[in-house]
């Protein structure tokens, strides 16, 4: 089994752990910010075959979207 396939497992599986206790620790759908993060890590790793680093910077686009969306409600 290549370690990159590894790594990008726990990478992703990380940050969908992460996403889903955000989601849940700020009130929100936890279970929908998961599968979104899921859904990101496999279009950045698959489609377009951009390797852990894209998956990062995808969940970091995520990350910024999904703060400034809840931002953006509040006021």
């Amino acid at each position: 089994m290549p370690y990159s396939l590894v790594y990008v497992g726990v990478l992703m599986a990380g940050c969908a752990i992460f996403f889903y206790r955000a989601g849940t620790f700020d009130g929100g759908p936890g279970v929908l910010w998961a599968m979104l993060s899921i859904l990101i890590s496999m279009l950045a790793w698959r489609v377009f075959h951009w390797g852990w680093l894209g998956i990062l910077a995808g969940q970091l686009a995520l990350f910024g979207a999904i703060a400034f969306a809840r931002a953006s409600r509040k006021s």
